[in-house]
């Protein structure tokens, strides 16, 4: 019987999850001691995660706006059925869009952009009007930055 998701997220599974959010840098020898395995076990539990498609990649976290983009916004977007499909083409080429969720509600689609500046957020948000209505919020601070996933059930992120 093949293996699940859920048969990798044991106790473990979990501690190793939460010590990759924290550092996804961090060495073999690191995690398996933060997990109490050894390195082998560790890292055949690293490979089972991964193929199991619970730990889809490793990236790093860069400050947009120490990067050259200090205007963040979230885009909503009402688009009708036939133009969606021209559209999600038209952002996956664009550098400004973070993210695109598809949503229900009134928008059928939430962004979220950086640009260089307000006047090339008013640029990326007119090369999309032309797919429907668009509505614009700018991030003047995030509270609570993304981040990573506590088990089912847990009662705090401690």
């Amino acid at each position: 019987m093949a293996r699940t998701q859920v048969d990798e997220l044991d106790d473990t599974g979990w501690k190793l999850l939460q010590a990759l959010q924290a550092d996804g840098r961090a060495p073999l020898k690191t995690l398996s001691a933060s997990i109490g395995l050894s390195v082998a076990a560790t890292a055949e539990r690293l490979k089972r995660l991964q193929e199991a498609g619970v730990v889809r990649r490793f990236s790093v976290d860069v400050n947009e706006s120490e990067a050259g983009y200090p205007v963040k916004a979230i885009v909503g977007i009402t688009v009708e059925q036939p133009g969606k499909k021209a559209l999600l083409e038209v952002l996956r080429n664009s550098p400004e869009v973070l993210e695109c969720h598809h949503v229900t509600g009134a928008d059928s689609y939430l962004l979220t952009v950086v640009t260089t500046s307000m006047i090339d957020l008013e640029r990326f948000i007119g090369s999309i009007n032309g797919y429907g209505e668009t509505r614009a919020s700018i991030v003047f601070s995030t509270p609570i930055e993304r981040r990573g996933l506590v088990k089912p059930g847990s009662t705090s992120r401690a």
